[in-house]
């Protein structure tokens, strides 16, 4: 197996359980963003071997390590562990990281590991870890064993959508991507990618303008499902706010405009690239410290670390048409980005929701994605139509992509119960046992081995998805404990 250089991460390297913290120190040191985790897959791979394991990976890049059952464990119910081994790519953006390059940058802050300007990686990192300590150990109890490390789950669910029908055995799933050591995760929304395309034509500059670049940042950002409720501001939501009522007011004119770069992140820095006429520039100065004043009072909860700012940039030789202009900003200002219902059986639960993910308007053309999610398979579709009609209205072409299917909850499973009962007895008390808004990747699996049982469990992570993210030590310790009792018992 090939050694990786972990002499940036020694300290996490000793914290119990060690088998974990020393795998996930491997995983930090290899790059994996999503769609680029051949290394890693590489990684898992001589792992594997290095072990004695049976070990493959399908046509998709998927890896499947099989570890035998104990001795007197033969007979028992076989377990697939799963979990994914790419991660969300974001860094601070003035942080000079390359994330097909570049290992992740962690260190311990008290109860919690985070990294340096960069996503952690935890999620799934810390699940994938736990999965390598449980085939590596040799004094754990358990049945026939098929770990699971699937691909590219954060941009498209790429490996789950490629499993083969007949490619695992096990009759029970522990997904291991629940982001609370006290919950089980039973369920899950299901989703669609819609994507639209648009192209303008440019027109020459207006004679005495100048160029300004506006600038949206500080925002929370998030994960799309998981903190949808939340209210977080969305920052491609606020720079078309901020230029629909310019374009109300003043000659303005869209050059450039970019935020955004995956569906499941709610965005979190927006740039625009704009002219003015040059008469016009104090008095939209002032409109923009007005504005900004006016959103911030409107947020200071929610996002009290919101900035807006405008500086001169260099002048362009065009600019885009007016007319796509107005009715871009105006179907931007239309379309629905957070919560559309919440669940009328969970209280508490989102049910449908969308996402203005990505834009980027340049050189003639703009793309935007967004992502609608729900566990009813009627309402994504719904949702997806919804926003794709309003762009439809202004001539662009709409397409949906990358569907998947929610997880419908069934509480009285096997394995819930069984993970429910072993939770209450080591830690005193029950666990929350929910569905989440958010996609895993148990809704495909489950629809292409529609018999197999599953729960979802893992430690606590806070802030995935973004630079904030981090681990609680004490929780994974607290997960491992859980899990290998689980194991013992199935």
């Amino acid at each position: 197996m090939t050694v990786t250089d972990n002499s940036n991460h020694s300290e996490i390297q000793n914290i119990e359980p060690k088998a974990v913290w020393q795998n996930f120190a491997n995983i930090c040191a290899i790059p994996h963003p999503s769609k680029k985790e051949q290394k890693l897959v590489k990684f898992m791979q001589e792992f594997g071997n290095s072990l004695n394991l049976e070990t493959t990976v399908d046509v998709v890049g998927n890896v499947i390590i099989k570890k035998p059952a104990t001795a007197g464990m033969e007979n028992h119910k076989g377990v697939v562990l799963q979990a994914h081994i790419d991660m969300v790519p974001q860094k601070e953006a003035d942080l000079n990281h390359d994330f097909d390059q570049d290992p992740i940058e962690a260190y311990v802050d008290g109860d919690w590991v985070k990294a340096k300007g960069t996503t952690l990686g935890a999620d799934n990192g810390i699940g994938v870890a736990t999965m390598m300590a449980i085939l590596q150990a040799t004094d754990l109890t358990h049945g026939p064993l098929e770990a699971l490390f699937t691909v590219d789950e954060e941009t498209g669910m790429t490996g789950a959508y490629g499993l083969k029908p007949n490619l695992l055995k096990g009759e029970i799933l522990l997904n291991l991507d629940t982001e609370d050591d006290d919950i089980l995760t039973i369920g899950c929304a299901g989703g669609i990618h819609t994507d639209i395309q648009l192209n303008y034509t440019e027109e020459a500059l207006p004679t005495n303008s100048i160029a300004l670049e506006l600038k949206v940042n500080g925002l929370k950002s998030g994960h799309s499902g998981a903190d949808i409720h939340l209210g977080h501001a969305n920052a491609i939501k606020l720079i078309n706010r901020v230029l629909w009522q310019a374009n109300k007011e003043y000659e303005i004119r869209i050059i450039k405009l970019e935020s955004g770069n995956l569906h499941n992140v709610i965005p979190g820095t927006a740039t625009a690239i704009i002219t003015i006429a040059a008469n016009q520039q104090t008095a939209f100065t002032k409109f923009i410290a007005v504005t900004t004043d006016t959103i911030k009072q409107e947020l200071a909860v929610i996002e009290p670390n919101l900035a807006i700012t405008i500086n001169p940039t260099d002048t362009p030789n065009s600019v885009m048409n007016l007319t796509t202009q107005n009715q871009l900003l105006n179907a931007i200002f239309a379309c629905h980005n957070g919560v559309l219902t919440m669940s009328a059986e969970i209280p508490g639960l989102v049910e449908t929701s969308s996402n203005l993910a990505h834009i980027k308007i340049a050189n003639g053309a703009v793309t935007i994605l967004s992502s609608q999610r729900s566990p009813v398979d009627s309402q994504i579709e719904i949702a997806s139509h919804m926003i794709g009609c309003i762009f439809e209205l202004i001539g662009a072409k709409v397409s949906m992509h990358d569907r998947y299917p929610g997880w419908k909850p069934n509480i009285e499973s096997s394995i819930v119960q069984l993970a429910k009962k072993t939770y209450t007895e080591k830690f005193g008390q029950e666990p929350t046992i929910e569905a989440i808004h958010a996609g895993l990747e148990c809704g495909l699996i489950g629809a292409i081995y529609p018999n197999i049982e599953m729960v979802s469990i893992g430690a606590t992570i806070r802030g995935a998805h973004t630079t904030k993210e981090k681990v609680s030590i004490s929780s994974v310790a607290k997960s491992w404990d859980y899990l290998t009792s689980i194991l013992k018992q199935i």
